[in-house]
């Protein structure tokens, strides 16, 4: 047996009690929120699915309490992603670890505006239109309308 030992990766600095919740819970619980959001489910119907409460869900998604592996992986089932779903664009981990708590509720502010009601809503009828040309055009459209100066000049 070899006598080298092999150098660890550094472990993220857990939450302590007081400190608030885990970066890397924070990045989770938004993804799984996210996720949940665009597929229209509400927190009751998918903790029924997984067999939890939705205050439970809620706490998930706040970052409040930590998901179990296995957890983790029913609710990736359910959702129809691979487990690694929820850890993709993840900071690394100097930045989570400098990072000051308001920059990391930007990143969690950036996944909620993007599961506002509104905006899951223009994206739904987005393709729905079955016309790739007339798809295109509302794609350039909205860009335009905007500010995006990028649409006006490639027309």
């Amino acid at each position: 047996m070899s006598a080298t030992k092999t150098k660890l990766a550094p472990a993220h600095t857990l939450s302590r009690r007081g400190e608030g919740p885990n970066p890397i819970d924070i990045h989770v619980g938004a993804r799984l929120r996210l996720r949940r959001t665009l597929l229209g489910l509400s927190q009751e119907k998918l903790g029924e699915a997984v067999g939890i409460t939705f205050q439970q869900l809620q706490k998930y998604e706040r970052g409040s309490n930590r998901i179990s592996a296995s957890r983790l992986y029913n609710l990736s089932q359910v959702l129809g992603v691979p487990v690694s779903y929820f850890f993709d664009d993840m900071p690394s981990p100097d930045q989570i670890t400098a990072e000051a708590p308001a920059e990391a509720m930007s990143e969690t502010d950036e996944f909620e505006s993007m599961a506002r009601r509104e905006t899951l809503e223009l994206v739904r009828a987005y393709y729905r239109i079955e016309d790739p040309g007339v798809r295109k055009r509302t794609f350039d459209l909205l860009k335009a309308l905007g500010g995006d100066r990028i649409a006006l000049v490639e027309e």
